[in-house]
């Protein structure tokens, strides 16, 4: 009986072989193409050639780059001299846009723009900062970044090719900032800007287990959703309108 069931098995098999060559030949004729290859290309290399090693714009391309595509992800970019144009910059848009819950990060980069907008706006300011909180408080704390009209977070790294941003999430810093409120503005130092996602992700793997953050996130243009007929929708599960601020 074993070896009929042995016989049988290798009998599906070659018909299920005869089968996938007919449906790939079928393709390759009717695209005009010779017979598809019997056995896999070789690959003389494993991940990237070893020349992107070697890849690093300068700066000033390494701006441009990451505003382009940050921007045809359906972001805003600006380019600042510092964090009192900065400043300048939230509270004009506080007042174009009449944002009364803002959140921030509890970041020291972000220390003297905290006091600005708490000073010179009229917004209930929150600083995320969960540690050593009970359950309760860190409830309240991811409440009011999902009522939050504008979230606020210095960026560990900017990445030119991707136009994406780096932000890790620990008990000081949490991820509902940047994920939940209505609009996110990126506070990012210049000399945080990669031209490579590589060029940030090692760093991580060095790390010892004890010493990574609680979560790594990419952030790539606002929050969109679609369905099963791509009907795209800007916002639904976090962000519609992300801000990318460089500071010079």
């Amino acid at each position: 009986m074993a070896k009929s069931d042995a016989a049988f098995l290798n009998q599906l098999q070659e018909e299920a072989l005869k089968k996938q060559e007919a449906f790939f030949a079928n393709i390759s004729t009717r695209l005009g193409r010779a017979k598809p290859m019997q056995t896999a290309p070789a690959h003389p290399m494993k991940g990237a050639p070893a020349f992107w090693e070697e890849v690093n714009l300068p700066l000033e391309e390494r701006i441009q780059l990451f505003m382009s595509n940050w921007q045809k992800a359906g972001g805003h970019t600006k380019r600042l001299s510092g964090m009192a144009e900065a400043g300048a910059f939230i509270k004009d848009f506080i007042a174009k846009t009449q944002a009364k819950h803002l959140i921030l990060q509890d970041q020291a980069e972000l220390e003297t723009l905290r006091w600005t907008l708490a000073e010179e706006t009229d917004t209930d300011l929150t600083v995320w900062n969960a540690e050593g909180a009970d359950p309760g408080a860190k409830d309240e704390l991811v409440a009011k970044a999902a009522g939050a009209d504008i979230g606020i977070v210095a960026v560990e790294h900017a990445v030119a090719y991707t136009g994406s941003l780096v932000v890790t999430s620990d008990a000081t810093r949490g991820r509902s900032v940047s994920l939940l409120p209505t609009t996110f503005i990126a506070i990012i130092p210049v000399d945080r800007l990669r031209t490579k996602l590589g060029e940030v992700l090692r760093p991580f793997d060095e790390l010892a287990l004890g010493e990574r953050p609680a979560g790594i996130h990419f952030i790539s243009g606002p929050s969109r959703s679609a369905d099963i007929e791509n009907d795209l929708t800007i916002g639904v599960h976090g962000p519609g309108i992300v801000y990318a601020l460089i500071i010079e």
